[in-house]
């Protein structure tokens, strides 16, 4: 476990720890597990998830010289949360029908998208005043600490909306993905940053693919109505 954690790839004098790049490659494969609707999605992408939270929030105990992503530790922490989430949901569909996909995708309803995008209005500002207040002491651009805010708040919003099966999914990921990108290169997280920029065409074309099932088959609720109501 230790050599795991310490050890690094060097590209052009640039180190790279293995755990960065190990926990973006099992991100990659769990985007790509849940556009083709499978219940393996979700545990590959948990696993990820503890690779990357350990190195954005490494740099906050001496791994970097630059302000810790916050954000990006954080939503690590909720993407394992709302993935044992998804991982029910989808597993109790698969269960109640194994010929069929883990989910039926559909678009939000109007209420559905007042209430997660007022939500994430809310979270953004919350979230950017308490990341300044938390890395305090480091020095960063005005506008870092909101974009920290905006990707944690963005990939809340995101994985809680492919749980549900909302096709508004993959413009929460676009919307995060062009923030992402550039505040990751600014941080010199390289391998994060370029995975962010494939997902980019990736979730282009997951929008697409979800939106013609959405289209063209019937939506069909994974809980009865009484389930439903309540999650």
């Amino acid at each position: 476990m230790s050599w795991l954690y310490n050890s690094q790839l060097s590209i052009a004098h640039h180190g790279i720890y293995y755990r960065e790049i190990i926990g973006n490659v099992l991100g990659l494969i769990s985007a790509i597990g849940g556009m083709r609707r499978q219940v393996w999605a979700w545990p590959i992408g948990i696993v990820g998830n503890v690779f990357l939270f350990t190195v954005f929030l490494g740099n906050a105990f001496g791994h970097g010289s630059h302000a810790p992503l916050i954000g990006q530790a954080g939503r690590q922490v909720f993407f394992a949360v709302t993935s044992i989430y998804g991982w029910y949901r989808w597993s109790h569909a698969k269960r109640a029908n194994a010929s069929a996909p883990a989910v039926s995708p559909r678009w939000a309803t109007w209420r559905e998208r007042a209430a997660y995008l007022s939500l994430a209005v809310v979270g953004v500002v919350v979230c950017d005043i308490a990341f300044h207040l938390i890395g305090e002491g480091f020095e960063a651009q005005w506008w870092y600490y909101l974009a920290d805010a905006w990707i944690f708040v963005g990939s809340m919003v995101a994985t809680f909306a492919m749980a549900r099966g909302w096709v508004d999914f993959w413009l929460c990921w676009i919307a995060v993905d062009l923030v992402g990108v550039p505040e990751l290169i600014h941080a010199q997280y390289y391998p994060s940053a370029t995975l962010y920029a494939i997902y980019a065409g990736f979730v282009v074309w997951g929008f697409f693919v979800w939106r013609r099932i959405a289209r063209d088959e019937p939506y069909e609720s994974p809980l009865t109505p009484v389930q439903e109501a309540v999650g």
